[in-house]
């Protein structure tokens, strides 16, 4: 595979609610540059390029591809368009970035994998949880021993965005008619988080149920997992109660790891507390973060550490190949459900 140039040209497919993101992402980065635009939505496609730079705008992605020969093309669309995509674009792409749920399910993702290896092209799944500046600073701190040997991981998913016969309407409102929910677009965020904190998964238990029945799919469940470390993980989520934040969007929930000398607890604010072993008081632990769109400017994060592995010729932490073990995981939390 040829180095990336500097600037990288990057191709973006998709420009809704999170394509707007990866945009803004590309745009910011002094080794890439923004090339073309597939969008369908002219008036959306046209504000974007107001905001992001006077790329080239097509409504086939295809037809971009083999126009502009970007070095890197972003899929920024919903999952039932990954498969197609990367079939169409694997053969005149190097490298590929896309957005999760990646191509829908396990089947469609081992498929992708499949394809992009067949022509030599490198894909990564576009998983921004992990990148998180929050996440990334408690596993600095886990590593550094400051709870000692992890016991147990556990996070409260409260954003209270999913309540009512319009949930979900104004901003993603594929969400609604997806039969897998839950679990499939939201939870496996924290499953391949709690993967990147913990190690790797060795049992999966899952309890899942639909409380709001204006959806399709399930909102809200509890999910028990253990770790070869010996370590457990639970994962207690809905989408309809909420938590105390100044924005409920920024962490989605709370965090709390228990280990022998202490406990570590993320609260909606993105902070971190430590609490010693046989002590009553937290001590807060300060890092430095940008609350900037979505999620700590997590959109930017991952795409920038994609970047930068590629750039050492290393797969990316979200490599395609690497993260098919997160959806092993949905598919048997769902099978055990």
């Amino acid at each position: 595979m040829p180095e990336l140039p500097r600037p990288a040209r990057v191709a973006v497919v998709g420009a809704g609610y999170f394509g707007r993101f990866h945009l803004d992402a590309w745009h910011r980065m002094a080794d890439a540059a923004l090339v073309a635009l597939c969008e369908r939505d002219r008036g959306r496609a046209d504000a974007m390029r107001a905001e992001y730079g006077d790329f080239s705008v097509f409504e086939d992605a295809r037809a971009m591809v083999e126009a502009v020969r970007p070095d890197i093309v972003d899929i920024a669309t919903p999952p039932d368009s990954h498969l197609p995509l990367i079939r169409a674009l694997a053969p005149h792409a190097g490298h590929i970035v896309c957005q999760k749920p990646f191509c829908g399910g396990l089947e469609g993702a081992r498929e992708a994998v499949a394809v992009a290896e067949e022509h030599g092209c490198r894909l990564a799944v576009h998983e921004t949880m992990r990148h998180q500046p929050w996440y990334r600073e408690a596993k600095r701190l886990l590593n550094a021993g400051a709870v000692g040997t992890p016991y147990q991981i556990a996070f409260r998913l409260r954003p209270g965005d999913g309540q009512g016969p319009d949930a979900y309407r104004d901003r993603q409102p594929y969400f609604r008619e997806m039969p897998r929910f839950l679990l499939h677009e939201t939870g496996i965020h924290w499953i391949d988080t709690f993967r990147y904190l913990m190690g790797e998964v060795s049992e999966a238990r899952a309890l899942l149920r639909r409380l709001n029945l204006a959806i399709a799919g399930e909102d809200a469940a509890l999910v028990i997992l253990g770790f070869e470390s010996g370590a457990a993980g639970l994962l207690d989520a809905n989408r309809l109660s909420d938590h105390a934040a100044a924005n409920r969007r920024l962490t989605m929930g709370e965090m709390t790891v228990d280990g022998s000398g202490g406990t570590l607890r993320l609260d909606g604010d993105g902070r971190l507390w430590l609490r010693a072993f046989g002590r009553n008081d937290e001590v807060e632990q300060t890092y430095g973060w940008e609350d900037r769109h979505f999620g700590g400017d997590c959109v930017y994060l991952t795409n920038r550490a994609i970047l930068d592995a590629w750039r050492r010729g290393e797969e990316p932490e979200t490599g395609a190949a690497r993260y098919l073990r997160n959806l092993e995981i949905v598919e048997a939390l769902y099978s055990d459900a």
